[in-house]
């Protein structure tokens, strides 16, 4: 008798196969119990097959990125634990990128929008702000980046991190910073979270050696003041 393997393709198929027919044993009487019998694996590979797990991008500085805790501690990993701790059909892309400057996100923006995104959490302006870029500068790259994500996705929803400058930077220059963020989030009709590191800015027990960066227990903070704004969103 020839022997008959099976190819990668026909063994995916068929273990597939195996778990709907185990899935269907038992005394269902309803097709409410087909959908409550669902384990969290089930759900995910329906959402899957079904083409509904969509993209939120986090596109943003060393703050996004990151920078001195392990990638699993930084506040967009920890927003994806949030999802899927409530079988929310969301990948997290974390474009965090140490060191980025508004100029600079506007020109790397185009290839991050190569793949789908139904979501666009934009958390750039710090590094500007510390350089002393003007701020008028900082707006335009700003809606610029905006402006391309609306053209290329028009149906994503947009969310937009606020930012502040340290008093020793002088009224002159801290106060029209901050007010930029929510005159772009109300001009693009954004959702808002009025400043990222609330809580955490100005504690020494939440920031890095460096006086810039959330520790890991800082990142918790960010995260909560991200999913508060995210949340009703999803």
């Amino acid at each position: 008798m020839r022997s008959f393997k099976f190819s990668s393709f026909q063994y995916i198929i068929f273990t597939l196969l195996i778990a709907a027919l185990s899935g269907c044993s038992g005394n269902n009487k309803s097709g409410n119990d087909d959908k409550a019998a669902d384990t969290p694996a089930v759900a995910a590979a329906k959402a899957v097959k079904a083409g509904n797990i969509k993209n939120i991008l986090f596109f943003g500085t060393s703050l996004t990125a990151g920078l001195g805790v392990d990638p699993d501690e930084a506040f967009p990993a920890l927003i994806q634990h949030k999802a899927d701790s409530l079988k929310l059909p969301y990948k997290i892309i974390n474009a965090g990128l140490s060191g980025e400057t508004s100029a600079d996100g506007k020109s790397r923006i185009d290839w991050l929008l190569r793949q789908p995104v139904a979501i666009f959490v934009l958390e750039l302006g710090a590094n500007d702000g510390l350089r002393g870029i003007p701020v008028q500068e900082t707006a335009v790259n700003l809606q610029a980046i905006i402006d391309k994500v609306k053209k290329k996705y028009p149906d994503a929803k947009l969310v937009l991190a606020g930012m502040q400058m340290p008093p020793s930077m002088g009224e002159k220059y801290t106060v029209p910073f901050r007010e930029l963020f929510p005159a772009l989030a109300k001009k693009n009709k954004m959702a808002f979270i009025p400043f990222l590191l609330k809580g955490v800015g100005g504690m020494p027990k939440l920031i890095q050696e460096d006086g810039l960066h959330p520790t890991a227990k800082g990142h918790q903070i960010l995260a909560q003041n991200v999913w508060e704004v995210l949340q009703p969103l999803l």
